[in-house]
């Protein structure tokens, strides 16, 4: 019989982050990719065969943080900037130690932060290899954040339709209530 000891916490966590590092490497080579939350712990656990039934948000942050320090250390540009919500494609608020760690002061505007992470999106995909378009590329939000703005936008654009005869905003049917 084989002899199979559990990983102390310790040594599971060691793991997850090295290969969370790993990840985040490849996620960066491929130009305007991001990675979620729940991709990403899938695939920790996956190439460390190490599982945990802990939920997500109770693990996840704390092994960012070492890839945050790590990434720090080691002079590479911000890889957690590649990880989002899978809700709303957003980096999330353990974004604030990216910017702790490199001495800048936090971002409160939700949508600045973003643009932030954005930026340092495109600084690993250049630091990282990914195949990048004529001048260097460009920074971009997460493609379902990036959605998520642009919506607003297309219906703020179209003007409502109004009744010919009376001037008066039609409703979803298209018939005025007024004049029929």
């Amino acid at each position: 019989m084989a002899d199979i000891t559990m990983p102390t916490a310790q040594e599971a966590r060691d793991a997850w982050a090295t290969e969370a590092y790993s990840i985040l490497v490849g996620v960066a080579q491929t130009y305007h990719s991001v990675i979620t939350y729940k991709e990403l712990a899938e695939e920790i656990q996956s190439r460390t065969g190490i599982q945990t039934k802990t939920l997500l948000h109770n693990w996840i942050g704390p092994i960012l943080g070492r890839v945050v320090r790590e990434a720090h250390r080691r002079g590479d540009p911000q890889l957690t900037a590649l990880v989002v919500h899978t809700d709303d494609g957003k980096v999330g608020s353990g974004y604030e130690e990216v910017l702790a760690v490199a001495g800048e002061p936090p971002v409160e505007d939700e949508l600045e932060r973003e643009h932030h992470a954005a930026e340092a999106r495109l600084a690993c995909y250049r630091h990282f290899g990914a195949n990048l378009p004529p001048g260097g590329g460009v920074p971009a939000l997460a493609p379902r954040l990036q959605a998520a703005v642009e919506r607003p936008r297309e219906r703020t654009d179209k003007p409502p339709r109004v009744c010919q005869r009376c001037f008066v905003q039609l409703p979803s049917t298209g018939t005025c209530d007024s004049c029929g």
